[in-house]
This record gives C-alpha cells, structure tokens and sequence, in this order.
C-alpha cells in the first residue's frame, strides 16, 4: 500500500447522589427496576479478574445478556495467564490484559472497565517503570476519560522509552488535537504515517483533515484506513462507520448508507453501524425504521450520543414520553461515565443546553468553561458558544463561535450554531451566510434543528427583501 503523506496548512462534589438519583428516574422510565442497589455496587467495575457480568450500563439500559466473543476467549486466557505468571512475565501479561479491557470498553459501552485497565497497567509499571506498552497503554486510558493534559504526559513519557513506536503517536496526536494545538498533531500524526501507515494513522490523518475543513481529503483517508484492516473486526467496522459519517455529514445519504452496511456486514449487531443506518433513515423520514435502530443500538452500546439522537426521533415522531426516557438514560449514564474517571463536563454541558431545564444553564455554561480550559478544540469551543448562546449571553457565544471555527471546520450544526448566534445579535449577513453553508453543508445534519434553520433563514432573507 502506498504510503499516504499528508500537509495540511492550519486554518472529556455529590456526583454519586446524582447518579442515583438520575438513576431512580430512568429506570423508572424504561425498565420498572425497583431495587437499585446492585446498578449502585457495579459502578466502578470491580477486580480485574471478575466474570463478565451485566454492567452497571447494561442493567440500567435493560440490555440483553451480550453473547461470548473471541475477545471474551482472550480475556479469559490473559486472566488465567497472569494467575500463574512468572513475576517476570506479569508485567507484559497484565499489559496485554489491560489493552484487552480497554478494547472490551469500545465494543460495550461500559466504562466499568477502566479501573481495572487502570490497575493492570500499574502493575505492570510497578514491575518494569520503562514498560513503553503501559504507558500507551495508559494514555490510551487517559483518553478514553477525556483527560487529555495526562494522556499527552503519558504518551511523552513512552517516546522517551521508544521513539519508534507508531501507538505512542497516536495517544500524542490524539491529546494534542484536543488541546487544541492543531500543529504539533499535523507533525505527530504524520511521524506515525511515516512508522506505521495503518489504520490507527490514516484515521488520524482523515480527522484532521476533516477539522481543517478538506471533506474529500478526509474521505480518501478514512477509505486507506479502512483497507489497511485490524486484528479485531470491531476497528474495521469502525472505519467504515467514519467513513458513512463523514459521507453523511456532506448530505450524501446513499454513499453513508452503503458504509454503514458495510460495518454492519464487518462486525455483525455493531452498534454504531445500526445507528448510522437510523441517521439515514431519519433524514429520509423514516422514522420508524430510525426509531427500531436506535433502540437496538443503544441497548448494545449506549452511548449518550445516541440516546440524544434516538430521542429527537421519538420527539419528531410525537413519542414524547419515550423520548424523556431516552434524556433521563444520559444523565444517568453519564454519571456512571463520571464515576469510572472519565470527564464529562462538554457533554453534559452540551446536553443541558439542547435538552435540559433552563435553570440548569449557568452550571451548563460553567462545565462548558472547564470542558474548554482542559480541552480548548475547536469542538469544546463550539460547545462554549451554545450554551452561552442558550442562557443569553450572545456576545460571549459570537467570541467563542468564532475560536470554534477559525480552522474552517466544514461542519453544519457549527455553522447552525454561528447562524443563530449571529440572528441573535443583530448580524443579519452573517447570520445568513453561516445557515445557508449549514444547509448546504448538510441540509439533514439535525432532525431537531433543520426545521429551526430553514425558518431562520426564511425569515432573515424576507428582512433582506425589504431592507
């Protein structure tokens, strides 16, 4: 395969109460559940060599019981392993375990699973302090928790051990592109294309072009990644599910279709895939076909992103009730996120502006603050400016929707965001310029704010008329 160079040019106090409480709401909501006290023990996983119970996300979501995969096989090995271990082989053993939890979290949601990686990794430090593969191992952790200063000094701790591994580019990379030092990730990025052109790098290489606003460079990035494979089928079928997104995003519904199917085909009942298939469906208003989708997705992988998108399609389709439902779950869950060390302040922020009580808005505004001083990305930024935007401060919002877009982001619900911010504060023109690109970006890009945006600008171009 050719090596696919690339130069682009610059342009995550009383939480457990909240938990419970939450928790009491959605699953009263979804499941009847009276007795919560097991969701309550399960929610920081447990030791690293417990059976492969129903998760704290799983009980809560009323998943069915998940069948055995060959990962549950390796897991099982690696544990058996590290019992009988000699001392010095414990320490690449629980590496390997470690790396196999961490997978496990990928591919169920539940992040149960990261202390125990957490402790695994440790021991295996413990026993050799130059482990590079630990190291990785935890900055690989660090961003899984949204805790992007400690996975960069995790990963610069590693290349100092072995500059000539292609996965410590990759924690780098990752940290320095949510840190905002878009740069520094360019030069990272390419250095792993230049070790290992593989998936890991060409998904990078896609990403970061994708943020620069080069849709189709993205595209060829995300296709060399896809070709270039894994050893666990869930990464291919990953692969294909960012290649749908990335064709979704651009309003092409029958090319994202056809690489959603194709994660589907690579990774049989993959979640993501089932929810990328019921983003086309709703864009084609089929809403009930979105709504069977969503709601077997999330019971497989219930991510909070999906939860929201499944019930704005209840919401579009008048189930109002079963979308409160759907609200209750992400708090809940995102608390269970909280609870296992991952931080959550953007996408709670985020969620409270779009879905929350308005009185919960300056909490939202201040999370949206932190979330941007530990992680200032052009993402965290954007999130900034719609919750100030929602609780009034549009001036704020119009300074920080600015810094979301001063790499030439192509992404329509930014541009939506920049639209209304700009209505809001009186800037007809600009307004208007940034929801006409949104449509055109994307004229399906939200189930829940399309309509608003196409009203919008009505309205905004009738005002034009009559100037």
């Amino acid at each position: 395969m050719a090596q696919a160079s690339f130069t682009l040019e610059p342009r995550r106090h009383g939480m457990v109460a909240r938990v419970a409480v939450a928790a009491i709401l959605a699953a009263a909501l979804i499941a009847g559940i009276l007795n919560l006290r097991p969701i309550v023990d399960r929610l920081t996983g447990g030791d690293s060599f417990g059976p492969a119970a129903p998760s704290a996300v799983d009980t809560l979501t009323g998943a069915p019981e998940r069948p055995q995969t060959a990962l549950d096989a390796q897991i099982l090995a690696l544990q058996e392993s590290l019992r009988d271990a000699d001392p010095r082989a414990k320490g690449e053993v629980s590496t390997r375990l470690g790396e196999a939890y961490l997978q496990k979290a990928r591919e169920t949601g539940d992040p149960g699973y990261y202390p125990k990686a957490e402790a695994l990794f440790g021991q295996a430090l413990a026993a050799d302090p130059e482990h590079a593969d630990a190291l990785v191992g935890l900055g690989t952790l660090a961003l899984a928790r949204h805790q992007f200063s400690e996975a960069l000094d995790w990963g610069q701790q590693a290349l100092a051990i072995n500059p000539h591994h292609a996965a410590t580019y990759g924690v780098i990379g990752d940290a320095e592109i949510e840190l905002g030092r878009y740069d520094d990730a360019v030069r990272t990025v390419q250095a792993m294309v230049d070790l290992r052109p593989d998936l890991g790098s060409y998904a990078r290489v896609s990403y970061l072009r994708e943020l620069m606003g080069d849709r189709a460079g993205a595209i060829v990035a995300m296709e060399q990644a896809g070709v270039a494979g894994s050893g666990y089928p869930e990464n291919v079928a990953w692969a294909h599910v960012q290649l749908g997104n990335l064709r979704f995003d651009g309003g092409d519904l029958a090319g994202a279709k056809h690489d959603f199917d194709a994660a589907a085909a690579a990774a049989a009942g993959y979640a993501p895939a089932m929810a990328g298939q019921a983003r086309v469906a709703a864009a084609r208003g089929d809403l009930d076909r979105a709504a069977a989708l969503y709601k077997t997705a999330v019971q497989q992988i219930p991510l909070p992103e999906f939860l929201v998108a499944y019930g704005d399609v209840l919401n579009a389709a008048d189930k109002t009730r079963d979308a409160e439902a759907q609200f209750a779950l992400v708090e809940a869950i995102q608390g269970i996120n909280s609870a296992n060390g991952v931080d959550t302040d953007l996408e709670l922020a985020l969620f409270v502006a779009d879905h929350g009580d308005p009185a919960d808005l300056p909490q939202a505004v201040a999370q949206a603050r932190a979330g941007v001083e530990t992680r200032p990305s052009v993402v965290a930024w954007d999130v900034l400016a719609w919750t100030l935007f929602r609780s009034g401060d549009v001036e704020g919002a119009a300074a920080a929707s600015q810094k979301a877009l001063r790499l030439g982001t192509q992404n329509a619900l930014m541009h939506f965001h920049a639209g209304m911010i700009a209505d809001a504060n009186s800037d007809r023109d600009r307004a208007i310029s940034h929801l006409e690109t949104a449509l055109d970006i994307n004229p399906y890009f939200s189930i829940r704010f399309v309509p608003e945006a196409r009203t919008t600008l009505e309205r905004l171009q009738g005002e034009e008329g009559v100037r």
